[in-house]
């Protein structure tokens, strides 16, 4: 089906550019190189559309381009340079030429590259692809690492006596059976065991969940999550290194009480009364802990989700890359593990897709805490707790992040951002609005924020958007 005018029309009214639409102004050429380059990204982003002759910023115009004006011979080169199709539409819109290229998705299991370079896209940059979501690309026509087998050839019994039964009827919120029978039949609804009708198998998602040891389980012991507590603000002196023994679910609640048994106390002032709270909420703990277990990559062997405590911080992180980028964790979901994140809510361990992120940073708001910090590590992704910080003793960085933090919950909240609202999350006096306007200042030289031109010219009713809104 031929593209439109009314078609181009529409891609143009995105709010942004994503993951399927990629708009380049071109007016008179574009680099051969280049485009081979982003067609190869597209691809392996899942198939999108390419338009040259439009421009790449909001609101974006149809300027028209003269490249390529021979569409079906670039076809042909572009198809010996990346070895797949990509069709070349000359779209006459009212306003000019535009070149649209229609980019196939990447086979299942294969990912394309371009003189080795397997690429795709990071903004408006084009980077490699990471070793971690390579190995998933190749992986995809495997069978899943945790719906495979960890023990075989069981009876009923040494079923029920390596997993923790009792805690999942209980987790779930179901009676519990009158008979062993019932119990595995449960389980194998569940897809958590298998049959063949004489003996049982354990797969590695029932193992990892409901184990009542890990160590039981050869392939699993080394997945056991493991707290540390330092002495001060550095590695240097460990105070205390644990590992965990349960299955994720069935020892969610004892980790959880463990880790906040660890956690330092704070002197705080509340109504004229000293009190001693902890150096970080619980809920804050709960929900990071649980994105951790869940979004872990599980292929990566010997790491574990750690949970690390300094007196004026936790960091919580887990083996792997995140799918979503650090700077859109408040607003994107995409699990790596979609088994063990629907058990783990149905068992009321975790929230709704997507909500455990935005209950941490309102902890930090409703807590009075910095914002916390979201980083990818060597293989791993770690998020950043801080303890109890007064606004006269954050830094730049830690006042720009706590706006863009704010900015973005308020978006997904259907709200927007401003002086007031980000005066209230510093739980500021109105008399600091000069200051918190330089906060939002310097959130918007570093870009992370944007004016809603929405709300007219006024500054001093001005609202303010992330900057990918």
């Amino acid at each position: 089906m031929a593209t439109t005018s009314q078609q181009i029309d529409l891609w143009r009214s995105a709010s942004s550019e994503h993951q399927r639409l990629e708009f380049k102004e071109a007016k008179n050429q574009f680099d051969n190189r280049r485009l081979y380059e982003y067609c190869v990204a597209l691809a392996n982003e899942g198939g999108g559309h390419l338009l040259l002759g439009v421009t790449d910023k909001q609101p974006r115009v149809v300027v028209g381009t003269a490249a390529f004006n021979d569409p079906v011979a670039m076809a042909e080169k572009l198809f010996g340079a990346v070895g797949f199709r990509v069709d070349i539409e000359a779209v006459a819109h009212p306003d000019g030429r535009v070149l649209v290229f229609h980019v196939p998705p990447r086979p299942r299991g294969t990912a394309y590259h371009l003189d080795g370079k397997y690429l795709m896209r990071a903004g408006e940059a084009l980077v490699p692809m990471s070793e971690d979501q390579l190995r998933r690309i190749f992986a995809e026509g495997g069978p899943d690492w945790v719906e495979e087998h960890s023990k075989i050839g069981l009876d009923g019994q040494q079923v029920v006596e390596l997993l923790d039964t009792q805690a999942f009827f209980e987790l779930m919120k179901l009676p519990y059976p009158t008979d062993r029978a019932g119990v595995l039949d449960r389980l194998a609804t569940e897809r958590l065991i298998d049959s063949d009708g004489t003996h049982y198998a354990i797969r590695r998602i029932g193992a990892l969940l409901l184990a009542k040891k890990l160590a039981d389980f050869d392939d699993l012991f080394r997945k056991a999550p493991r707290v540390v507590v330092y002495n001060g603000n550095s590695k240097l002196d460990t105070k205390l290194d644990q590992v965990g023994t349960k299955g994720y679910a069935v020892g969610f609640q004892g980790l959880i009480r463990f880790i906040m048994g660890q956690l330092p106390q704070n002197e705080v002032i509340e109504d004229a009364l000293r009190k001693e709270v902890k150096l970080v909420p619980e809920v804050a703990i709960r929900e990071v802990v649980a994105n951790a277990l869940i979004h872990q990559d599980f292929s990566m062997t010997g790491a574990s989700v750690m949970v690390e405590i300094y007196a004026n911080r936790v960091e919580i992180s887990n083996p792997g890359e995140p799918l979503v980028p650090v700077d859109r964790f408040i607003d994107g979901y995409q699990s790596r593990n979609e088994r063990v994140a629907d058990l783990m809510r149905r068992m009321h361990i975790c929230e709704e897709k997507s909500s455990g992120i935005d209950r941490l940073v309102q902890a930090a708001e409703a807590f009075q805490l910095p914002a916390p910090a979201f980083r990818v590590g060597l293989k791993r992704t770690i998020v950043i707790i801080f303890g109890l910080k007064p606004f006269e003793d954050m830094d730049r960085d830690d006042r720009v992040r706590a706006c863009y933090q704010h900015c973005s919950l308020k978006w997904v909240m259907s709200e927007r951002m401003t002086n007031q609202t980000l005066r209230e999350r510093f739980h500021l006096p109105e008399a600091k609005a000069a200051t918190v306007s330089q906060v939002i200042s310097a959130a918007l030289d570093a870009k992370v924020v944007k004016l809603d031109e929405k709300a007219g010219g006024s500054r001093k009713f001005a609202r303010y958007l992330p900057f990918w809104a």
